[in-house]
């Protein structure tokens, strides 16, 4: 075993042990601690899987182990899920690994990260084992959750101290033992990342028929700290085509250190094998939208729904209309640019009061705050890689094929008036134009060119002229169930960009309104407004098909907006 550290997203230097084969790794496990523990802990576990020509990886979450930071605390859980990618990124970089011929175990909460970071995030690896993950924690005092959201809101950050004794975790006396003497174990929880824990194993338990991964899931059938009712209704969920479901009956939670837990061991080894011995293959992710999870509900939406949506459609035809971003979304479509435009804005407007108040409630509903989230995203990656380009001596040529009125992009060339760029905005209608010439106008930006054309259009796409260095696609693919003409469109982008130059775009990989948004509002063609997801997973493979490969990804904290910078690989 040797020990490492990587720099994580804000340049954190966190800790992780490896156990490397001889020679160069073509296999590699990603290990994910439980809560309170630390990477150490996996020591006897990988002796015991007896994976000698595996490259082996465990990291210790920050606040956790060797890694910095106070005991048991995050800015956030999406921040510990954005460190697994950057540790996997890292891993590639460094040790040479591929994510297809990566797998992952994990135990307790990092069962949840390494969930949440597979349905975040999409990494193409070929398998996972999820030990008693944390989806709900028994915390036993009746309405917890919403006291510690009061507590929070009213003291701020806070801790709890955890309830779980090692007596409740195994059977094994000297397991229990060595758990009590662990100088690293700690006991304490930030009352943020609880609730955030909760928050995502909600989501990740109700949307687990995106993840298509193929896992194991292993439950522990006398378990004093997670709920086995939660971990079973994401099995019945899960998406995978591959999946199992065992249940150690009479084993405390902590399986890895229980008194049999050469079974659990077996187990996990076992089917890790099989992952490794079978390739994953993005060919079903490609089509995905003749027939997949997210397709399924998008049928399910497209049929008529209940007589509470009609009332509320109606309320937001009446009363709503005092609002003033609801009275623009009749007029505009509520998917318009003219509608992204007012949700950046965020100054509620409206007839009375009233509509003032309505609007503030619309404009903080969480789609559009997640909205506003992604264009700060968007933002900082166009920022960076203007950066990177302009320190590697490179021409900085923009193209961004659904511009809208484009202020993200004006706005960031603005806030880098030391780097020269010269920018194309497309968009296919007019007006969005108009308004992005005149910006450009307002900031004095001389090197702009608008040019109306079909996002869709890959021969045009590809005449582009010059070669951008830089393309963007925000907010465009979402709007289109499709794969075929994104595909197309993505093809185009690739034709027309500098090999190695870069592509940004977004994707919406979930959504929690997304049938309040089918039943009762509409596009800009005047239609109910209804969405096919992507997953995260599908979004990545059709960027991979049109010859890119994803380096960067940010999501916002309630896992509803992805932007991700993807490299130019082939000609």
């Amino acid at each position: 075993m040797t020990e490492h550290t990587f720099l994580s997203w804000d340049q954190a230097p966190l800790f992780y042990r490896a156990w490397l084969p001889q020679g160069a790794p073509t296999r590699a496990l990603l290990l994910f601690h439980r809560g309170h523990e630390h990477s150490g802990r996996w020591q006897e576990t990988v002796d015991a899987l007896g994976l000698s020509d595996v490259a082996i990886f465990a990291w210790d979450q920050r606040g956790h182990g060797k890694s910095p930071g106070e005991r048991g605390h995050a800015p956030s859980l999406a921040a510990v899920i954005k460190d697994a990618e950057c540790f996997a990124r890292h891993l590639v970089a460094t040790h040479g690994i591929s994510l297809q011929q990566t797998a992952i175990l994990a135990s307790s909460v990092g069962a949840v990260i390494a969930a949440a970071w597979v349905h975040d995030y999409g990494p193409p690896v070929c398998g996972m084992v999820l030990a008693a993950p944390a989806f709900r924690v028994k915390l036993y005092v009746p309405f917890a959750v919403p006291f510690l959201r009061l507590k929070q809101k009213l003291m701020g950050p806070g801790i709890v101290k955890s309830y779980v004794k090692s007596r409740m975790l195994t059977h094994d006396p000297a397991g229990a033992a060595a758990y009590d003497a662990d100088p690293l174990i700690f006991r304490q929880i930030a009352v943020n990342l609880l609730l955030d824990l909760h928050d995502t194993g909600t989501r990740l338990v109700a949307d687990a028929g995106a993840i298509r991964t193929p896992t194991l899931l292993l439950a522990a059938g006398t378990d004093w700290v997670v709920q086995l009712s939660a971990q079973r209704t994401f099995f019945e969920r899960l998406g995978a085509a591959i999946k199992q479901f065992d249940v150690f009956r009479g084993f405390f939670h902590s399986l890895f250190a229980e008194k049999e837990r050469s079974r659990v061991v077996e187990r996990s080894r076992a089917f890790l094998l099989e992952c490794f011995a079978r390739p994953t293959c993005d060919k079903e992710l490609l089509h995905a939208d003749k027939g997949s999870y997210t397709r399924t509900e998008l049928d399910l939406l497209r049929a008529p729904g209940s007589a509470r949506w009609a009332i509320g459609r109606q309320f937001l035809k009446t009363f709503g209309r005092l609002a003033g971003g609801i009275q623009l979304g009749w007029q505009t479509g509520f998917d318009s640019g003219v509608m992204l435009d007012y949700i950046y804005e965020n100054e509620p407007r409206g007839i009375t009061p009233l509509g003032k108040l309505i609007d503030y409630f619309y404009l903080n509903a969480i789609g559009w705050r997640g909205i506003r989230v992604r264009r700060q995203n968007l933002q900082r990656m166009l920022r960076s890689t203007m950066q990177m380009l302009h320190r590697d001596g490179r021409a900085m040529r923009i193209l961004d094929i659904a511009s809208g009125p484009g202020r993200y992009v004006l706005e960031a060339l603005h806030e880098s008036p030391n780097i020269p760029a010269t920018v194309i905005l497309r968009d296919y209608q007019q007006p969005n134009l108009d308004s992005a010439k005149k910006l450009a106008d307002q900031l004095q930006l001389r090197d702009v060119t608008t040019i109306q054309g079909d996002a869709f259009d890959r021969d045009s796409l590809a005449a582009t002229t010059p070669r951008p260095t830089i393309a963007i696609v925000s907010g465009l693919y979402e709007l289109f169930p499709e794969n075929e003409p994104v595909l197309r469109s993505l093809r185009g982008i690739a034709d027309a960009i500098e090999p190695g130059g870069y592509l940004l775009y977004t994707c919406q990989p979930w959504h929690p309104q997304v049938e309040f948004i089918a039943r009762t509002l509409t596009n800009r063609e005047g239609k109910p407004w209804i969405m096919r997801r992507r997953t995260q997973a599908e979004m990545d493979a059709l960027v991979r098909a049109a010859g890119f490969e994803k380096v960067e990804q940010e999501i916002d904290e309630w896992g509803i907006f992805t932007v991700s910078l993807a490299r130019r690989i082939s000609a």
